[in-house]
């Protein structure tokens, strides 16, 4: 196996593309929303790697090593010895169509011998909740499922995926990876801090949350949010809301907001919020943050891997709360990882993970941590 890492920063590449091109070869293309094709970054991977599985998505920043960069593209192209490799797309008009979507890049890739699935998805049309439930329908329960929705910084207007050696929005693509050499680790850790009452969710519909405890959800955010309230969708980024079953006090999941709705006083969220869930807002602690990434590198690798790839996927609204300490977190999960291991990622509207151990689930709001390496 071996990993070779690029950027593309001010209209150029910084080393030249590595001759690493087979059928292979995975090559991950994570891009400043700008750089869709047709751009000269994304057409020449095309160009350059005919055989290989070349795929990647839009981001809300890119992140390349310990450094995190608007505008460029962080590349990683990893030629595996003993790993089959395969991609599947499928398109998503709307929410609507997520778990059927999932279900059928999950039907094309499975196989016997199926290891690990990397999804990258648009990240504004897509209820992740659903397109995870979709492809765990269909996955054996051993399969690693990891991945994230594609950003478009704190704008909330469009977002692509690279797939067929195109870039399309309302697309999602998965990477298959085969045989019993490959090794898939995982990380997802949150460092957020919970605060006020905990509520019942009164009403909602899928992913779109009408009700808190009988009130109108978007009055209540406003209310908390005072003043940043005017910058709704983006900064409800900074006020995640943590969910969780009831009778279940170990184990909750963040959701982030994508949208508002005026109309119906709702608020649109990148996952499920089940009727009858308990939720409670969260905000952010910096220490914690930073630590939080720490532990998803301590959980998602073997410190004596050799050829290391990490992906790391970090939420959109860490980076803004975080701002310029973001890199902190980036650098905290090099740290605990073996020596040369190779970091590429981005920020994201959604991370997918299993949330220790298990099968795959939507996360926000945190850092999530998939490792590969051969075996």
């Amino acid at each position: 196996m071996k990993i070779e890492h690029r950027s593309w920063i001010d209209d150029a590449w910084d080393q030249p593309l590595p001759d690493l091109d087979s059928p292979t070869t995975l090559v991950l293309a994570f891009g400043a929303p700008g750089r869709a094709a047709p751009s000269p970054p994304l057409n020449d991977l095309v160009a350059a790697y005919p055989q290989s599985a070349v795929v990647g998505c839009s981001t809300a920043g890119e992140i390349h090593g310990t450094t995190i960069r608007d505008d460029s593209v962080s590349v990683a192209v990893v030629r595996f010895d003993k790993t089959r490799v395969r991609t599947a797309s499928a398109s998503v008009a709307g929410a609507q169509d997520s778990q059927l979507a999932g279900k059928q890049i999950a039907a094309e890739l499975e196989a016997s011998d199926l290891a690990a699935m990397l999804v990258l998805s648009e990240g504004l049309h897509v209820n992740g909740t659903e397109l995870v439930a979709g492809i765990n329908d269909v996955v054996d329960p051993s399969v690693v499922v990891t991945g994230g929705l594609a950003g478009d910084g704190d704008r909330f207007d469009e977002t692509w995926v690279l797939a067929d050696g195109t870039t399309e929005s309302h697309r999602i693509v998965a990477v298959g990876l085969y045989g019993d050499q490959v090794e898939v680790g995982h990380g997802s850790k949150g460092g957020w801090d919970i605060f006020g009452p905990e509520r019942i969710v009164t009403r909602s519909q899928g992913n779109v949350l009408y009700e808190l405890d009988g009130q109108p959800a978007l009055q209540l955010y406003r209310d908390y949010l005072g003043e940043l309230a005017d910058g709704l969708p983006a900064t409800g980024l900074l006020f995640p809301l943590a969910i969780r079953e009831p009778g279940d006090d170990e184990r909750a999941l963040v959701r982030t907001i994508l949208g508002i709705d005026e109309a119906t006083n709702s608020l649109t969220f990148a996952g499920d919020i089940p009727q009858g869930h308990h939720a409670q807002l969260m905000q952010a602690n910096f220490d914690r943050l930073v630590g939080g990434a720490e532990e998803a590198a301590l959980h998602a690798t073997d410190a004596d891997a050799e050829d290391l790839l990490v992906v790391a996927i970090s939420c959109v609204g860490r980076r803004l709360v975080l701002g310029e300490r973001a890199e902190e977190e980036i650098e905290a999960t090099m740290d605990v990882l073996p020596v040369g291991a190779v970091q590429v990622g981005f920020y994201s509207y959604g991370e997918l993970s299993p949330h220790a151990n298990g099968r795959c689930d939507l996360h926000n709001q945190t850092m999530t941590l998939t490792t590969i390496a051969e075996v």
